[in-house]
């Protein structure tokens, strides 16, 4: 399976992880954790062989399949189905065999006969029709309808190619000889398909390693927790499953509270005592030796764990507008020469108003808000900018932010009429530090792109904002800092989410049900369909 031994996992010049050593056997089922930053989607990476270790060695037997957090089809022009049936290598044998067929039934002779034995032969050697079976009970169970299957990728939605790498790392058999790296596997799934993985992963017998804040889908799955502590830089390992590994977690800290508590009064009175007789001769040897006993005691102690410190996450103060800042007529939007995703979506977001945009997966949630933006052009209909707009967006895959930038840049982009000094303020306040203002973008983790992002809407003035599944990759206390931000915002806000938290936080007036762009008022009704969408 996987083996660390004495590993240094780095980003940069930054240490992450020092001196890790753990192995990965048949059934192990792993919940990685630990704060945004702290360095989980690296070492996942690392374990992929992604990302080799600073210092200390990886050793790998058997397949690993890794869904990253910010995974891609390679091809899309590839279909679905071929896409998922390359994790077993099946797609070509596929495509032989169809070819075969094809030749077969223009000319019905030995040597197309021979060609087709020979295709068919090579297909039942990858798995056959069996395979092709199981494939498709994979695609059905992260909520990849029939339809879909003959669509090239580059046709889908975000959710949707999400949806389609995940069933093709479950699809390759991994999860019965080999180890799974899963990324927040839950993200733009619905809440049957999320159903459907915790059986799924819960029954594999390879092994697994689980980075997700969906915290129902780890405690039902993981038997041991794996939490990743960037104060001491180490990996601190629990055989246990999620709710032991919380009932410990905190009875450990109680000990080391108590326990601090004691010896600090005990050193507390022996340095007094030496205080009082150091002054005479006679007994200042023995003061001095009290006072380094007492030093000791305090030097030998373990550390109460600090609490995580968290983003002081703020939206911006809206500049001035009018009644209605932003506006759509009859918007259309079609990919690939199919159906359009959107048809006829008319939109009047009134200032201060809070609109939430719902529909299934490949509805087109994630399209509205990039014609809204401007970052696509409608096919038809318009987009209206009314008095004062300024648009703040946050994207969903956080296409704002230039991977090759560094953080500095990034917000400076974001923010050209903010000073060095402030841009450095103000990405202090979001939890960038030090060397960290200087990392590409690119090597960031999911949840600290969602804080650059957000970092950059601060200062933007920004009286209308698109936010599309604002609260996906973040850690709880940062998950909570969002939402109480969201719930103060004086602005308009559309939403796209598949958050009940952020909903309640939103307190929406009005919801778009797509693809039908049907508009109504909001109502509790209305709540169902979240996790649905």
């Amino acid at each position: 399976m996987i083996t660390l031994r004495g590993a240094d996992v780095r980003v940069g010049a930054r240490l992450l992880l020092s001196g890790i050593s753990f192995h990965i056997a048949p059934g192990d089922r792993i919940g990685l954790v630990g704060r945004n930053g702290a360095g989980k989607t690296t070492l996942l990476d690392t374990l992929a062989g992604l990302r080799a270790p600073a210092a200390g060695s990886v050793l790998r037997t058997g397949a690993v399949g890794y869904l990253a957090q910010d995974s891609r089809a390679a091809d899309p022009a590839v279909s679905v189905t071929d896409r998922i049936l390359s994790a077993r290598g099946m797609d070509e044998a596929v495509r032989r065999l169809r070819a075969a067929a094809d030749r077969l039934g223009e000319r019905a002779d030995e040597r197309a006969m021979d060609a087709y034995a020979r295709a068919e032969s090579a297909f039942e050697a990858c798995g056959g029709y069996a395979a092709e079976a199981e494939a498709a009970r994979v695609a059905a169970g992260v909520g990849l309808t029939a339809d879909l299957m003959g669509r090239p990728v580059g046709t889908l939605s975000g959710g949707q190619k999400r949806r389609v790498e995940l069933a093709r790392i479950l699809f390759a058999g991994h999860g019965r000889e080999g180890t799974l790296l899963l990324d927040e596997p839950t993200n733009h799934l619905d809440a049957d398909s999320v159903g459907w993985l915790r059986g799924f992963l819960a029954a594999h017998q390879g092994g697994l390693v689980l980075i997700s804040h969906d915290l129902d889908l780890i405690a039902a799955t993981v038997n041991r927790v794996f939490h990743l502590d960037p104060q001491r830089a180490t990996v601190d390992v629990h055989n246990t499953g999620w709710a032991a590994y919380l009932a410990q977690r905190d009875a450990d800290e109680r000990r080391r509270t108590r326990e601090r508590a004691n010896t600090e009064r005990k050193a507390a009175a022996l340095h007094a005592q030496a205080d009082r007789m150091k002054a005479r001769s006679a007994t200042a040897v023995t003061a001095r030796s009290m006072a380094r006993r007492a030093d000791r005691m305090l030097d030998g102690l373990e550390e109460v764990r600090r609490t995580d410190q968290v983003a002081r996450i703020r939206l911006p103060e809206p500049a001035p507008c009018g009644r209605t800042p932003l506006g759509a007529v009859a918007l259309g939007k079609g990919y690939g020469g199919g159906r359009p995703v959107l048809a006829g979506v008319d939109l009047a977001v009134d200032r201060g108003s809070r609109l939430v945009v719902l529909g299934l997966n490949g509805a087109g949630k994630t399209t509205l808000l990039r014609l809204l933006a401007g970052v696509e052009t409608p096919d038809s209909g318009r987009v209206v900018h009314g008095h004062g707009l300024r648009l703040g967006y946050f994207a969903q895959e956080h296409e704002t932010l230039d991977p090759a930038r560094t953080v500095r840049a990034n917000l400076a982009a974001a923010a050209p009429h903010l000073t060095d000094g402030e841009v450095r303020r103000v990405l202090g306040a979001f939890l960038f530090r030090g060397d960290d203002a200087d990392k590409p973008a690119g090597v960031l983790s999911g949840g600290e792109k969602t804080r650059l992002a957000l970092a950059g809407l601060v200062h933007s003035g920004a009286n209308v904002l698109l936010l599309d599944e604002p609260t996906n990759n973040l850690d709880p206390a940062s998950r909570d800092e969002v939402l109480a931000a969201v719930g103060t915002y004086p602005g308009a806000i559309v939403m796209v989410t598949h958050d009940v938290g952020a909903i309640d936080a939103l307190r929406p007036e009005r919801v778009l049900v797509l693809p039908d762009a049907q508009e109504d008022l909001w109502n509790e009704g209305h709540r169902e369909l979240v996790s649905l969408a």
